[in-house]
Protein backbone atom coordinates (compact mmCIF):
# COMPACT_ATOMS: atom_id res chain seq x y z
CA UNK A 1 0.00 0.00 0.00
CA UNK A 2 1.38 3.40 -0.96
CA UNK A 3 0.48 6.60 0.82
CA UNK A 4 1.89 8.95 -1.80
CA UNK A 5 -0.57 10.23 -4.40
CA UNK A 6 -0.84 13.33 -6.53
CA UNK A 7 -3.41 15.37 -4.60
CA UNK A 8 -2.03 18.82 -5.36
CA UNK A 9 -5.47 20.10 -6.36
CA UNK A 10 -7.37 18.37 -3.60
CA UNK A 11 -9.19 20.69 -1.20
CA UNK A 12 -8.12 18.76 1.89
CA UNK A 13 -4.43 19.17 1.03
CA UNK A 14 -4.98 22.86 0.34
CA UNK A 15 -6.58 23.28 3.79
CA UNK A 16 -3.70 21.49 5.51
CA UNK A 17 -1.09 23.53 3.64
CA UNK A 18 -2.86 26.75 4.63
CA UNK A 19 -2.89 25.58 8.26
CA UNK A 20 0.82 24.73 8.22
CA UNK A 21 1.63 28.11 6.70
CA UNK A 22 -0.73 30.19 8.87
CA UNK A 23 0.69 28.82 12.13
CA UNK A 24 4.29 28.50 10.88
CA UNK A 25 4.34 24.87 11.96
CA UNK A 26 7.50 23.90 10.09
CA UNK A 27 10.75 25.45 9.09
CA UNK A 28 12.73 24.23 6.11
CA UNK A 29 14.60 21.08 7.11
CA UNK A 30 12.61 20.27 10.29
CA UNK A 31 12.65 16.70 11.60
CA UNK A 32 9.12 15.63 12.50
CA UNK A 33 8.02 12.75 14.69
CA UNK A 34 4.48 11.73 13.71
CA UNK A 35 2.30 10.26 16.46
CA UNK A 36 0.44 7.39 14.79
CA UNK A 37 -2.14 5.38 16.73
CA UNK A 38 -3.34 3.57 13.59
CA UNK A 39 -6.70 5.33 13.70
CA UNK A 40 -8.09 7.40 10.80
CA UNK A 41 -6.81 10.78 12.06
CA UNK A 42 -3.20 9.71 12.47
CA UNK A 43 -3.13 7.74 9.20
CA UNK A 44 -4.45 10.80 7.36
CA UNK A 45 -1.86 12.96 9.13
CA UNK A 46 0.95 10.68 8.02
CA UNK A 47 -0.31 10.79 4.44
CA UNK A 48 -0.41 14.60 4.51
CA UNK A 49 3.10 14.93 5.86
CA UNK A 50 4.46 12.44 3.33
CA UNK A 51 2.90 14.63 0.65
CA UNK A 52 4.47 17.83 2.04
CA UNK A 53 7.81 16.33 3.10
CA UNK A 54 9.65 17.34 -0.06
CA UNK A 55 8.16 20.85 -0.15
CA UNK A 56 9.30 21.61 3.41
CA UNK A 57 12.37 19.30 3.31
CA UNK A 58 11.04 17.37 6.31
CA UNK A 59 12.66 14.31 7.86
CA UNK A 60 9.85 12.08 9.14
CA UNK A 61 9.64 9.33 11.73
CA UNK A 62 6.73 7.45 13.30
CA UNK A 63 6.00 6.92 17.02
CA UNK A 64 3.36 4.60 18.49
CA UNK A 65 2.64 3.81 22.14
CA UNK A 66 0.86 0.58 23.09
CA UNK A 67 -1.23 1.56 26.12
CA UNK A 68 -2.01 -2.10 26.99
CA UNK A 69 -5.66 -1.20 27.55
CA UNK A 70 -7.37 -3.46 25.01
CA UNK A 71 -5.26 -6.63 25.24
CA UNK A 72 -4.91 -8.24 21.78
CA UNK A 73 -6.44 -5.24 20.01
CA UNK A 74 -3.68 -3.00 21.40
CA UNK A 75 -1.03 -5.42 20.14
CA UNK A 76 -2.71 -5.55 16.72
CA UNK A 77 -2.68 -1.73 16.51
CA UNK A 78 1.06 -1.71 17.20
CA UNK A 79 1.63 -4.34 14.51
CA UNK A 80 -0.46 -2.31 12.04
CA UNK A 81 1.61 0.83 12.67
CA UNK A 82 4.89 -1.09 12.34
CA UNK A 83 3.71 -2.56 9.03
CA UNK A 84 2.61 0.88 7.83
CA UNK A 85 6.00 2.41 8.69
CA UNK A 86 7.86 -0.30 6.78
CA UNK A 87 5.67 0.18 3.70
CA UNK A 88 6.45 3.90 3.55
CA UNK A 89 10.08 3.26 4.49
CA UNK A 90 10.19 5.47 7.59
CA UNK A 91 11.97 4.84 10.90
CA UNK A 92 9.50 3.92 13.63
CA UNK A 93 9.55 3.73 17.40
CA UNK A 94 7.03 1.56 19.23
CA UNK A 95 6.80 1.63 23.01
CA UNK A 96 4.69 -0.17 25.59
CA UNK A 97 3.29 1.23 28.83
CA UNK A 98 0.89 -0.27 31.36
CA UNK A 99 -1.42 2.73 31.62
CA UNK A 100 -3.73 1.21 34.24
CA UNK A 101 -0.77 0.56 36.52
CA UNK A 102 0.40 4.14 36.02
CA UNK A 103 -3.17 5.37 36.65
CA UNK A 104 -3.49 3.58 40.00
CA UNK A 105 0.01 4.53 41.11
CA UNK A 106 -0.56 8.23 40.41
CA UNK A 107 -4.29 8.34 41.32
CA UNK A 108 -5.39 9.76 37.97
CA UNK A 109 -8.32 9.27 35.64
CA UNK A 110 -7.67 6.74 32.90
CA UNK A 111 -7.77 9.44 30.22
CA UNK A 112 -5.30 11.66 32.06
CA UNK A 113 -2.96 8.74 32.75
CA UNK A 114 -3.00 7.73 29.06
CA UNK A 115 -2.33 11.30 27.99
CA UNK A 116 0.63 11.69 30.34
CA UNK A 117 2.42 8.50 29.37
CA UNK A 118 1.76 9.10 25.67
CA UNK A 119 3.19 12.62 25.65
CA UNK A 120 6.15 11.56 27.80
CA UNK A 121 6.86 8.78 25.29
CA UNK A 122 6.70 11.16 22.32
CA UNK A 123 9.01 13.67 23.98
CA UNK A 124 11.48 10.99 25.01
CA UNK A 125 11.64 9.54 21.47
CA UNK A 126 11.96 13.04 19.95
CA UNK A 127 14.80 13.98 22.29
CA UNK A 128 16.74 10.74 21.76
CA UNK A 129 16.38 10.82 17.99
CA UNK A 130 16.69 14.56 17.44
CA UNK A 131 13.20 15.33 16.14
CA UNK A 132 12.46 19.04 16.40
CA UNK A 133 8.66 18.75 16.04
CA UNK A 134 5.98 16.28 17.12
CA UNK A 135 2.92 16.14 14.83
CA UNK A 136 -0.43 14.98 16.20
CA UNK A 137 -3.71 14.22 14.42
CA UNK A 138 -6.20 16.39 16.35
CA UNK A 139 -8.89 17.89 14.13
CA UNK A 140 -11.78 20.38 14.29
CA UNK A 141 -14.27 17.94 15.83
CA UNK A 142 -11.77 17.08 18.59
CA UNK A 143 -11.46 20.77 19.33
CA UNK A 144 -15.24 21.35 19.38
CA UNK A 145 -15.72 18.42 21.76
CA UNK A 146 -13.01 19.70 24.10
CA UNK A 147 -14.47 23.22 24.15
CA UNK A 148 -17.89 21.83 25.05
CA UNK A 149 -16.38 19.59 27.73
CA UNK A 150 -14.59 22.54 29.32
CA UNK A 151 -17.71 24.69 29.01
CA UNK A 152 -19.71 22.07 30.94
CA UNK A 153 -17.03 22.06 33.62
CA UNK A 154 -17.18 25.85 33.97
CA UNK A 155 -13.69 26.48 32.60
CA UNK A 156 -12.13 29.88 32.05
CA UNK A 157 -10.55 31.32 28.87
CA UNK A 158 -7.65 28.85 28.79
CA UNK A 159 -10.00 25.85 28.61
CA UNK A 160 -12.37 27.51 26.15
CA UNK A 161 -9.48 28.39 23.86
CA UNK A 162 -9.40 24.70 22.96
CA UNK A 163 -6.56 22.74 21.37
CA UNK A 164 -3.69 25.01 20.28
CA UNK A 165 -2.54 24.39 16.69
CA UNK A 166 1.04 24.83 17.95
CA UNK A 167 2.20 24.32 21.54
CA UNK A 168 5.63 25.17 22.94
CA UNK A 169 6.90 25.46 19.34
CA UNK A 170 7.13 21.66 19.44
CA UNK A 171 3.71 20.03 19.15
CA UNK A 172 1.93 20.78 15.87
CA UNK A 173 -1.54 19.81 14.64
CA UNK A 174 -1.78 20.22 10.84
CA UNK A 175 -5.31 18.71 10.66
CA UNK A 176 -6.88 21.12 13.17
CA UNK A 177 -9.04 22.80 10.48
CA UNK A 178 -10.38 19.53 9.03
CA UNK A 179 -13.51 17.78 10.27
CA UNK A 180 -13.74 14.09 11.10
CA UNK A 181 -16.06 13.48 8.15
CA UNK A 182 -13.62 15.15 5.74
CA UNK A 183 -10.84 12.89 7.01
CA UNK A 184 -12.94 9.71 6.70
CA UNK A 185 -14.10 10.68 3.19
CA UNK A 186 -10.50 11.33 2.16
CA UNK A 187 -9.28 7.96 3.48
CA UNK A 188 -12.18 6.16 1.82
CA UNK A 189 -11.60 7.84 -1.54
CA UNK A 190 -7.87 7.07 -1.31
CA UNK A 191 -8.35 3.44 -0.31
CA UNK A 192 -6.27 3.91 2.82
CA UNK A 193 -6.74 1.42 5.65
CA UNK A 194 -6.81 2.25 9.35
CA UNK A 195 -7.79 0.58 12.63
CA UNK A 196 -10.79 1.40 14.81
CA UNK A 197 -10.72 1.74 18.59
CA UNK A 198 -13.92 0.38 20.16
CA UNK A 199 -13.31 2.45 23.32
CA UNK A 200 -14.22 5.55 21.31
CA UNK A 201 -17.83 4.29 21.40
CA UNK A 202 -17.88 3.81 25.20
CA UNK A 203 -20.28 6.45 26.50
CA UNK A 204 -19.12 5.99 30.09
CA UNK A 205 -16.54 8.62 29.16
CA UNK A 206 -17.74 12.23 29.08
CA UNK A 207 -15.85 12.95 25.85
CA UNK A 208 -17.69 10.14 24.06
CA UNK A 209 -21.09 11.21 25.42
CA UNK A 210 -20.44 14.70 24.05
CA UNK A 211 -19.39 13.22 20.70
CA UNK A 212 -22.20 10.74 20.25
CA UNK A 213 -25.09 12.39 22.13
CA UNK A 214 -24.68 16.11 22.82
CA UNK A 215 -23.18 17.37 19.56
CA UNK A 216 -25.67 15.45 17.34
CA UNK A 217 -28.51 16.93 19.43
CA UNK A 218 -27.08 20.44 19.11
CA UNK A 219 -26.68 19.97 15.35
CA UNK A 220 -30.19 18.61 14.87
CA UNK A 221 -32.10 21.00 17.14
CA UNK A 222 -30.03 24.15 17.66
CA UNK A 223 -27.19 24.83 15.24
CA UNK A 224 -26.27 22.65 12.24
CA UNK A 225 -22.87 24.42 12.18
CA UNK A 226 -22.10 23.84 15.86
CA UNK A 227 -18.63 22.41 15.15
CA UNK A 228 -17.63 25.45 13.11
CA UNK A 229 -19.18 27.77 15.71
CA UNK A 230 -17.27 26.20 18.60
CA UNK A 231 -14.03 26.29 16.63
CA UNK A 232 -14.59 29.98 15.83
CA UNK A 233 -15.28 30.66 19.53
CA UNK A 234 -12.10 28.89 20.61
CA UNK A 235 -10.04 30.78 18.03
CA UNK A 236 -11.37 34.16 19.20
CA UNK A 237 -10.81 33.32 22.87
CA UNK A 238 -7.32 31.96 22.14
CA UNK A 239 -6.32 35.20 20.40
CA UNK A 240 -7.79 37.38 23.15
CA UNK A 241 -6.25 35.22 25.86
CA UNK A 242 -2.81 35.62 24.27
CA UNK A 243 -3.28 39.39 24.15
CA UNK A 244 -4.45 39.55 27.79
CA UNK A 245 -1.48 37.42 28.86
CA UNK A 246 0.87 39.91 27.20
CA UNK A 247 -0.90 42.79 28.98
CA UNK A 248 -0.70 40.90 32.29
CA UNK A 249 3.03 40.13 32.07
CA UNK A 250 4.31 43.53 33.32
CA UNK A 251 1.66 43.55 36.09
CA UNK A 252 2.77 40.07 37.13
CA UNK A 253 6.43 41.15 37.23
CA UNK A 254 5.49 44.15 39.37
CA UNK A 255 3.85 41.83 41.92
CA UNK A 256 6.93 39.59 42.25
CA UNK A 257 9.01 40.31 45.35
CA UNK A 258 11.31 37.27 45.14
CA UNK A 259 12.08 34.41 42.73
CA UNK A 260 14.10 31.28 43.41
CA UNK A 261 14.23 27.81 41.88
CA UNK A 262 10.79 26.21 42.37
CA UNK A 263 9.62 29.18 44.45
CA UNK A 264 8.05 32.55 43.69
CA UNK A 265 6.87 35.21 46.17
CA UNK A 266 4.19 37.80 45.40
CA UNK A 267 3.42 41.04 47.21
CA UNK A 268 -0.01 40.92 48.87
CA UNK A 269 -0.25 44.72 48.80
CA UNK A 270 0.40 44.86 45.04
CA UNK A 271 -2.02 42.00 44.35
CA UNK A 272 -4.81 43.73 46.25
CA UNK A 273 -4.51 46.78 43.98
CA UNK A 274 -5.53 44.70 40.97
CA UNK A 275 -9.01 43.77 39.71
CA UNK A 276 -10.03 40.26 40.77
CA UNK A 277 -9.77 39.03 37.15
CA UNK A 278 -6.14 40.13 37.14
CA UNK A 279 -5.55 38.52 40.54
CA UNK A 280 -6.77 35.18 39.17
CA UNK A 281 -4.42 35.41 36.19
CA UNK A 282 -1.41 36.40 38.29
CA UNK A 283 -2.02 33.58 40.76
CA UNK A 284 -2.32 31.11 37.88
CA UNK A 285 0.90 32.45 36.34
CA UNK A 286 2.71 32.03 39.66
CA UNK A 287 1.50 28.44 40.00
CA UNK A 288 2.44 27.67 36.38
CA UNK A 289 5.91 29.17 36.92
CA UNK A 290 6.54 26.80 39.85
CA UNK A 291 4.57 23.73 38.72
CA UNK A 292 5.40 23.89 35.02
CA UNK A 293 1.73 23.64 34.01
CA UNK A 294 -1.78 24.19 35.35
CA UNK A 295 -3.10 20.66 35.02
CA UNK A 296 -5.42 19.65 37.89
CA UNK A 297 -5.47 23.25 39.19
CA UNK A 298 -9.16 24.14 39.27
CA UNK A 299 -11.24 27.26 39.76
CA UNK A 300 -11.87 26.15 43.34
CA UNK A 301 -8.13 26.11 44.04
CA UNK A 302 -7.77 29.66 42.72
CA UNK A 303 -10.83 30.83 44.61
CA UNK A 304 -9.47 29.36 47.85
CA UNK A 305 -6.18 31.20 47.35
CA UNK A 306 -8.12 34.43 46.76
CA UNK A 307 -9.98 33.82 50.02
CA UNK A 308 -6.64 33.44 51.77
CA UNK A 309 -5.48 36.65 50.10
CA UNK A 310 -8.59 38.73 50.85
CA UNK A 311 -10.29 37.24 53.89
CA UNK A 312 -7.95 34.63 55.32
CA UNK A 313 -5.58 34.93 58.24
CA UNK A 314 -2.30 36.80 57.82
CA UNK A 315 -0.54 33.46 58.19
CA UNK A 316 -1.98 30.38 56.50
CA UNK A 317 -1.20 27.72 53.88
CA UNK A 318 -2.94 25.62 51.23
CA UNK A 319 -1.75 22.49 49.40
CA UNK A 320 -2.37 22.24 45.65
CA UNK A 321 -1.94 19.25 43.31
CA UNK A 322 1.57 17.91 42.62
CA UNK A 323 3.07 19.09 45.93
CA UNK A 324 2.58 22.80 45.22
CA UNK A 325 2.09 24.81 48.41
CA UNK A 326 0.67 28.31 48.76
CA UNK A 327 1.50 30.15 51.98
CA UNK A 328 0.60 33.60 53.16
CA UNK A 329 3.09 35.14 55.57
CA UNK A 330 1.92 38.62 56.38
CA UNK A 331 2.24 40.74 53.26
CA UNK A 332 3.88 38.03 51.14
CA UNK A 333 2.25 35.16 49.24
CA UNK A 334 4.56 32.18 48.61
CA UNK A 335 4.22 29.53 45.88
CA UNK A 336 6.67 26.64 46.12
CA UNK A 337 7.14 22.98 45.32
CA UNK A 338 7.64 20.92 48.44
CA UNK A 339 10.14 18.05 48.36
CA UNK A 340 8.34 14.70 48.30
CA UNK A 341 9.81 13.46 51.61
CA UNK A 342 9.15 16.79 53.32
CA UNK A 343 5.62 16.93 51.93
CA UNK A 344 4.80 13.44 53.21
CA UNK A 345 6.28 14.18 56.63
CA UNK A 346 4.30 17.41 56.94
CA UNK A 347 1.06 15.79 55.80
CA UNK A 348 1.66 12.95 58.27
CA UNK A 349 2.18 15.50 61.04
CA UNK A 350 -0.98 17.35 60.02
CA UNK A 351 -3.00 14.14 60.16
CA UNK A 352 -2.22 13.80 63.84
CA UNK A 353 -4.26 16.95 64.36
CA UNK A 354 -6.66 16.75 61.43
CA UNK A 355 -7.87 13.28 60.55
CA UNK A 356 -8.97 13.98 56.98
CA UNK A 357 -6.98 15.28 53.97
CA UNK A 358 -8.51 17.77 51.57
CA UNK A 359 -11.06 16.25 49.20
CA UNK A 360 -13.33 17.42 46.41
CA UNK A 361 -15.78 15.41 44.29
CA UNK A 362 -17.96 16.48 41.35
CA UNK A 363 -21.50 15.11 41.13
CA UNK A 364 -22.80 15.28 37.58
CA UNK A 365 -26.17 13.54 37.99
CA UNK A 366 -28.37 11.76 40.56
CA UNK A 367 -26.79 8.57 41.84
CA UNK A 368 -24.38 7.29 44.48
CA UNK A 369 -20.86 8.58 45.17
CA UNK A 370 -18.31 7.24 47.65
CA UNK A 371 -16.09 9.69 49.56
CA UNK A 372 -13.08 7.55 50.40
CA UNK A 373 -11.44 10.14 52.68
CA UNK A 374 -14.25 9.88 55.22
CA UNK A 375 -15.54 6.41 54.34
CA UNK A 376 -19.04 7.64 53.49
CA UNK A 377 -21.54 7.27 50.65
CA UNK A 378 -23.91 9.94 49.39
CA UNK A 379 -27.05 9.10 47.48
CA UNK A 380 -28.62 11.80 45.28
CA UNK A 381 -32.17 11.21 44.06
CA UNK A 382 -34.75 13.51 42.49
CA UNK A 383 -38.31 13.08 43.76
CA UNK A 384 -41.63 14.84 43.33
CA UNK A 385 -43.29 16.95 46.03
CA UNK A 386 -45.86 14.19 46.57
CA UNK A 387 -43.14 11.72 47.53
CA UNK A 388 -41.58 13.90 50.23
CA UNK A 389 -42.77 12.86 53.71
CA UNK A 390 -44.56 15.60 55.64
CA UNK A 391 -42.30 14.91 58.62
CA UNK A 392 -39.26 15.57 56.45
CA UNK A 393 -40.67 18.92 55.35
CA UNK A 394 -41.05 19.89 58.99
CA UNK A 395 -37.53 18.66 59.81
CA UNK A 396 -36.07 21.42 57.64
CA UNK A 397 -36.44 23.75 60.59
CA UNK A 398 -35.81 21.38 63.51
CA UNK A 399 -33.38 18.81 64.81
CA UNK A 400 -30.55 19.83 62.47
CA UNK A 401 -27.75 18.16 64.44
CA UNK A 402 -29.11 14.66 63.79
CA UNK A 403 -29.51 15.12 60.03
CA UNK A 404 -28.04 12.46 57.79
CA UNK A 405 -30.37 13.35 54.92
CA UNK A 406 -31.75 16.59 53.52
CA UNK A 407 -34.28 17.77 50.96
CA UNK A 408 -33.61 20.65 48.57
CA UNK A 409 -35.59 22.71 46.07
CA UNK A 410 -34.46 21.13 42.79
CA UNK A 411 -36.31 23.82 40.81
CA UNK A 412 -33.57 26.33 41.70
CA UNK A 413 -30.61 23.91 41.70
CA UNK A 414 -28.75 22.10 38.95
CA UNK A 415 -25.87 19.70 38.40
CA UNK A 416 -22.90 19.49 38.57
CA UNK A 417 -22.61 19.84 42.34
CA UNK A 418 -19.53 19.56 44.54
CA UNK A 419 -18.83 17.74 47.81
CA UNK A 420 -15.69 18.87 49.63
CA UNK A 421 -14.49 19.65 53.10
CA UNK A 422 -14.47 23.09 54.70
CA UNK A 423 -12.09 25.80 53.46
CA UNK A 424 -11.02 29.19 54.82
CA UNK A 425 -13.60 31.88 54.19
CA UNK A 426 -16.55 29.50 53.63
CA UNK A 427 -19.86 31.20 54.47
CA UNK A 428 -23.50 30.13 54.46
CA UNK A 429 -26.91 31.23 55.71
CA UNK A 430 -27.96 28.53 58.23
CA UNK A 431 -31.64 27.72 57.79
CA UNK A 432 -33.79 29.23 60.51
CA UNK A 433 -31.03 31.36 62.03
CA UNK A 434 -31.23 34.50 59.91
CA UNK A 435 -28.26 36.08 58.16
CA UNK A 436 -24.95 34.70 56.95
CA UNK A 437 -22.01 33.50 59.01
CA UNK A 438 -18.71 31.79 58.46
CA UNK A 439 -18.84 28.01 58.61
CA UNK A 440 -15.89 28.16 61.01
CA UNK A 441 -17.88 30.39 63.38
CA UNK A 442 -20.87 28.05 63.13
CA UNK A 443 -18.61 25.14 64.14
CA UNK A 444 -17.16 27.10 67.06
CA UNK A 445 -20.59 28.20 68.28
CA UNK A 446 -21.84 24.63 68.13
CA UNK A 447 -18.72 23.20 69.80
CA UNK A 448 -17.71 21.10 66.79
CA UNK A 449 -14.21 19.68 67.33
CA UNK A 450 -11.36 20.39 64.91
CA UNK A 451 -11.28 16.71 63.93
CA UNK A 452 -15.01 16.69 63.14
CA UNK A 453 -14.70 19.95 61.18
CA UNK A 454 -12.01 18.42 58.96
CA UNK A 455 -14.20 15.38 58.29
CA UNK A 456 -17.42 17.33 57.74
CA UNK A 457 -18.49 17.32 54.06
CA UNK A 458 -19.83 20.51 52.49
CA UNK A 459 -22.30 20.31 49.60
CA UNK A 460 -22.19 23.13 47.04
CA UNK A 461 -24.23 24.07 43.99
CA UNK A 462 -23.18 26.89 41.67
CA UNK A 463 -20.30 27.66 44.06
CA UNK A 464 -22.80 28.23 46.88
CA UNK A 465 -22.91 26.10 50.04
CA UNK A 466 -26.32 24.45 50.33
CA UNK A 467 -25.62 21.97 53.15
CA UNK A 468 -23.09 21.63 55.95
CA UNK A 469 -23.67 17.90 56.10
CA UNK A 470 -24.90 16.57 59.41
CA UNK A 471 -25.57 20.09 60.67
CA UNK A 472 -27.62 22.59 58.70
CA UNK A 473 -28.68 23.31 55.17
CA UNK A 474 -28.61 26.79 53.68
CA UNK A 475 -31.67 29.05 53.55
CA UNK A 476 -31.25 29.39 49.78
CA UNK A 477 -32.07 25.79 48.92
CA UNK A 478 -34.95 25.05 51.28
CA UNK A 479 -38.15 23.42 50.05
CA UNK A 480 -41.02 25.94 49.86
CA UNK A 481 -44.78 25.52 49.24
CA UNK A 482 -44.19 26.31 45.54
CA UNK A 483 -41.46 23.67 45.10
CA UNK A 484 -42.43 20.93 42.65
CA UNK A 485 -39.24 18.91 42.26
CA UNK A 486 -37.09 17.91 45.20
CA UNK A 487 -33.52 16.68 45.50
CA UNK A 488 -33.04 14.19 48.31
CA UNK A 489 -29.46 13.72 49.52
CA UNK A 490 -28.68 10.94 51.98
CA UNK A 491 -25.48 10.28 53.88
CA UNK A 492 -24.50 6.66 54.69
CA UNK A 493 -21.49 6.21 56.96
CA UNK A 494 -19.39 3.07 56.54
Amino acid sequence: MSLIFNYSNNKIFHTVEQTITAYKMFRHGDSVLVGVSGGPDSVALLCMLLHFASKFSLRLGIAHLNHCLREKDSDNDAEFVGSLARKVNLPYYIGTEDVRKYQHKNKLSLEEAARRVRYAFYENVAEKNRFSKIALGHHADDNAELVLMYLLRGSGPLGLSGIPPVRDNKFVRPLIRLTRSEIIDFLSASGLKYVSDASNEDTRYLRNRIRHHLIPTLKASYNPQITETLNRLSSIIRDENEWIENVTDPVFKNCISDVEEEKIVLSVAELKKIHIAGQRRIIRKAIARVKGNLRRVTYIHIKTILNLLQNGPAFGSLDLPDRIRTERKGERLFFSRVERATFRAQRSKQKKHVSCPSFEYNIFRPGIIFIKEIGARFKFSQISRENMPVSSFKSQVSDFESQVSSYFDMDILNFPMIIRNCRPGDRFAPLGMGGQQKVKKYFINNKVSREERANCPILLCQEKIIWVVGHRMDEFAKVTPSTQNILKVELFLA
